[in-house]
């Protein structure tokens, strides 16, 4: 099938162009190269920002039959910052997309929501049907997206598959900005610096392997999954401080971390339950947290 992924050049959107690129698919990737530089020679790299009329004529010209929709303003802390930007790029953007689809034909969009839209869940794992709190700007846009979705569905008939992610980790992900703690650790401890833990380091977050984050992205593209949100994580808790344990024990450096008081805003806990995933999509994560870590590692001490 021929699928066009919004966010293509990014972490895990290059990751899922690989993956398609692998199947057999035609894949065509709108980026704007803000904060990734990933690319498949066999992927058609389109340079637009998401909120782009181009995004609606590319759509309209090569007419794909899947819109993947990763592209985002990713950071919460930027969103508190400037929500009128983030609401630029993730609302407008996002209806940007949906129109491109309505415009173009596309029978359905696979998009890239968030647990942040859970706020503080008063039951972990989360589940599938938990009422939402967004609690930022950020997982306020990202809720808004959803809507969006719903509404074209039901003006239109066009299809979609939210999937709410957890803490996605793995190859190609930036230490960068606000990354994600992995990629942090991982980053630091190969060179030698200094690591941080906030508060006692008990907080708990159910990390996901971006390989598995993809299978899910995949499986969706079909016709499972129509008109239904599946949280895509492990249902694990695992605390700052294990975490930090693990990466450095698959680094073979001193687990010898700082730390600092708490940061405003951060969760205690997040996990959340994919059980509905296994049902709807067929999915499960295949990797645990020591073995995608070890693949992690790897990855970054090539690089």
């Amino acid at each position: 099938m021929r699928v066009l992924v919004t966010g293509g050049a990014g972490f895990i959107g290059s990751t899922l162009v690989d993956r398609l690129v692998t199947g057999g698919h035609e894949v065509a990737v709108v980026d704007d190269l803000s904060s990734g530089g990933n690319r498949n020679p066999e992927a058609a790299l389109h340079v637009l920002d998401v909120r782009d009329p181009g995004v609606g004529a590319l759509a309209e010209r090569w007419r794909p039959e899947v819109i993947c929709h990763l592209a985002a303003q990713i950071s919460v802390r930027k969103s508190v910052a400037d929500p009128v930007r983030d609401a630029q790029v993730n609302v407008e953007g996002t209806a940007n997309v949906l129109e491109a689809a309505r415009r173009s034909g596309a029978r359905k969009v696979v998009f890239a929501s968030s647990v942040a839209t859970y706020g503080r869940p008063a039951v972990i794992p989360v589940p599938g049907d938990a009422a939402t709190d967004p609690r930022s700007p950020y997982a306020a846009s990202k809720l808004s997206g959803e809507v969006y979705l719903a509404a074209y569905r039901g003006l239109y008939g066009l299809e979609y598959t939210t999937l709410v992610l957890s803490n996605v980790y793995g190859p190609r992900q930036s230490p960068d900005g606000e990354a994600g703690v992995v990629a942090i650790f991982t980053d630091a401890l190969l060179a030698g610096r200094r690591t941080v833990l906030y508060g006692d380091g008990s907080q708990t977050r159910d990390y996901v392997y971006v390989d598995d984050v993809v299978d899910a992205f995949a499986r969706a593209c079909g016709e499972r999954g129509d008109g239904r949100r599946f949280n895509i994580g492990t249902g694990v808790q695992t605390t700052d401080r294990r975490l930090h344990s693990l990466v450095a024990a698959a680094a073979g450096v001193p687990d010898e971390p700082a730390f600092e008081p708490p940061r405003l805003g951060d969760l205690p806990a997040m996990a959340v339950d994919p059980a509905p995933a296994l049902e709807g999509l067929g999915w499960r994560p295949a990797h645990d947290l020591p073995s995608g870590l070890k693949a992690t590692i790897e990855w970054a001490a090539r690089d």
